[in-house]
């Protein structure tokens, strides 16, 4: 088991993730449709471009092509056969691009193999999953991205706790760390009805708790970082929050679907997650390597500030749903002496960790 996420953030304030897969294959000519995992065995070079894309733009964690990488979902396309080969296909072209990229820089960088929802709903709600035959779908794909040469495995977009508790014993089971970001985009909660609060009890509670957690995808990034504000004061010196937003909201322009979120936006939305406490920062849906571009420089660059206001969210980045705001009365904000002290401890111990010459 690789220990590189866990060190680089022992290293480093934060690290920056990645941007979106299907918004940037579809503009690599991917037609609507067909299935993004396919392209690891079909469009191997297409991948690797894209993958490549995203090292060059500055991201430190970069995942693999393998949202949908369960037989689960990989039956829609006739490819639950070769689970094993397209997850394997889709770590090992992005471990050759971090690789040459290592031999070219020495940077170091996150291979994440991405595990996003089976599809499927739980027996007790209508469906046909099990905990047993969720957990065995996900072991299925987490043993072709480890074998590929996958760092940690990245949990996202999961609306359901016992879906998300299946995927972790899987990384548990297959000897992988693993990282779980839930997407609340149904009135501030996942469409389950999980709350950002409720992923992190579940973080603290379960048998086999994440190396980080947080939220991606959802309605926008200041509703996504709103509901990370509302649980702080349920965080553990140890936690490592994620946060991963769209670019923005989608619009229908000319035909397709376009979102809204510059780089400026996406500028100012990566230093509010980090001075809200996310030490991991990404874009989801719709984000592009330019705004990865534009996010790291605004992390190297700008400093620091105080925790912000969920009025400060709002003003920085747009508005907000009242689902969202509901949150911080339910979690129950940070007081502020308590994010200050929390504050103090986060920089002094990325201060300590990078040395008095290091920089991120």
């Amino acid at each position: 088991m690789s220990d590189l996420f866990r060190r680089l953030l022992s290293e480093r304030e934060w690290l920056l993730a990645d941007g979106a897969t299907g918004t940037n294959l579809f503009a690599r000519g991917l037609n609507h449709g067909d299935a993004p995992e396919g392209w690891n065995l079909a469009e191997p070079d297409k991948v690797r471009a894209h993958y490549r894309d995203f090292i060059e733009a500055g991201s430190d964690i970069v995942l693999t092509n393998s949202f949908g990488g369960t037989a689960n979902r990989l039956k829609l396309h006739g490819l639950d056969d070769r689970v094993f080969e397209v997850n394997r296909a889709a770590a090992a072209l992005l471990r050759a691009e971090i690789d040459a990229a290592r031999a070219a820089t020495g940077r170091e960088i996150v291979c994440a193999g991405d595990v996003g929802p089976t599809g499927d709903l739980f027996a007790e709600v209508g469906g046909v999953l099990t905990p047993e035959t969720a957990r065995a779908a996900f072991r299925a794909q987490i043993e072709g991205l480890k074998a590929g040469g996958a760092d940690v495995i990245w949990i996202e977009t999961m609306s359901s706790a016992e879906e998300l508790t299946a995927a972790l014993e899987a990384a548990a089971e297959a000897g992988m760390p693993a990282i779980s970001t839930m997407s609340f985009d149904t009135n501030g909660r996942t469409m389950m009805g999980v709350t950002p609060a409720g992923l992190a009890r579940l973080a603290h509670s379960c048998a086999h708790p994440p190396a980080a957690f947080g939220g991606n995808c959802g309605t926008g990034a200041p509703d996504l970082l709103i509901g990370l504000l509302s649980v702080v004061s349920q965080l553990g010196d140890e936690d490592v929050l994620v946060a991963k937003a769209n670019c923005g909201i989608p619009e229908y322009v000319d035909g397709a679907i376009r979102y809204s979120g510059t780089e400026e936006l996406m500028a100012d939305y990566a230093c509010l997650a980090r001075d809200l406490g996310a030490r991991v920062i990404g874009g989801c849906c719709g984000t592009t390597p330019a705004h990865v571009r534009a996010m790291r420089e605004a992390l190297e660059t700008r400093p620091r500030g105080p925790r912000p206001t969920a009025e400060e969210i709002v003003a920085r980045l747009g508005p907000a749903s009242a689902a969202a705001m509901e949150l911080l009365q339910e979690g129950g904000g940070e007081r502020p002496a308590e994010a200050e002290r929390r504050g103090r401890r986060g920089r002094r111990a990325g201060r300590e960790a990078r040395g008095p010459e290091a920089a991120n």
